[in-house]
């Protein structure tokens, strides 16, 4: 019952801060934005509990955890640069900062857990193909009307990060023959977290895109996946 409970408490809570942050920057929308983080961390930790108290403790889950709480932080973080525009670059490059140490935490469990012994290529494509997809990112930055500024590098090195979990998670699922389903939320998880990251890239480098249904698909897409993969410690 635990775990429905909390994932009950975090869309409602979710809801509330979409809906103050929709209305203005504030302390009090940075205040419901850190409760939703908190939440799906509880959601992990019920997992990791759970697993402890049936012996199913593996080596993926103080490293997703980490990620989780990592999570926490960056959205503390760019939350705080609004709260103090002046601190604009510091804010944001704090919080790209530990997104990207999350990525690495994720892919390390995954790694440590699901490690295809004998076929490396389901472990090592995906960081070529991460690696192709944030140059596809950062060159279509004109095309898509962003400006990428001071920030082009970070964003480049941030993409690396979040799409080699994405594909690393697909790699070691389609490995297992999808049988795995910690392997599948945690695919399932890296896409909605790209597409909110895609958003957002609209919203913090571009013009006209911090309309309420930008903010509101961001956020959605973004603890959707952040829940799913908090939730790989719980099956």
């Amino acid at each position: 019952m635990m775990y429905p409970f909390l994932l009950l408490c975090g869309a409602a809570v979710l809801v509330l801060y979409i809906r103050e942050k929709i209305r203005a920057f504030s302390v009090r929308a940075l205040v419901l934005k850190s409760v939703v983080s908190a939440l799906f961390i509880a959601v992990g930790i019920h997992g990791a509990y759970a697993a402890g108290v049936r012996g199913a403790m593996t080596r993926m889950h103080p490293f997703v955890l980490m990620g989780l709480l990592s999570g926490l932080l960056g959205d503390i973080w760019l939350d705080l640069k609004y709260v103090f525009p002046e601190k604009n670059r510091s804010f944001t490059l704090a919080g790209f900062s530990a997104f990207g140490i999350g990525h690495v935490f994720y892919m390390t469990g995954m790694l440590l857990r699901y490690f295809p012994s004998g076929r490396p290529m389901f472990a090592v494509l995906p960081f070529v193909l991460g690696a192709a997809a944030s140059a596809a990112n950062a060159a279509l930055e004109k095309p898509m009307k962003l400006n990428f500024g001071e920030m082009r590098k970070p964003v480049i090195l941030y993409g690396f990060l979040l799409f080699s979990m994405l594909f690393l998670a697909g790699g070691l699922a389609l490995a297992g023959g999808w049988r795995e389903t910690p392997l599948t939320l945690m695919f399932a998880g890296g896409v909605l977290f790209a597409v909110s990251d895609l958003i957002l890239s609209g919203t913090y480098f571009g013009t006209g895109r911090g309309r309420p249904v930008d903010l509101a698909s961001n956020y959605l897409t973004y603890y959707a996946g952040q829940f799913l993969i908090a939730s790989a410690l719980v099956f």
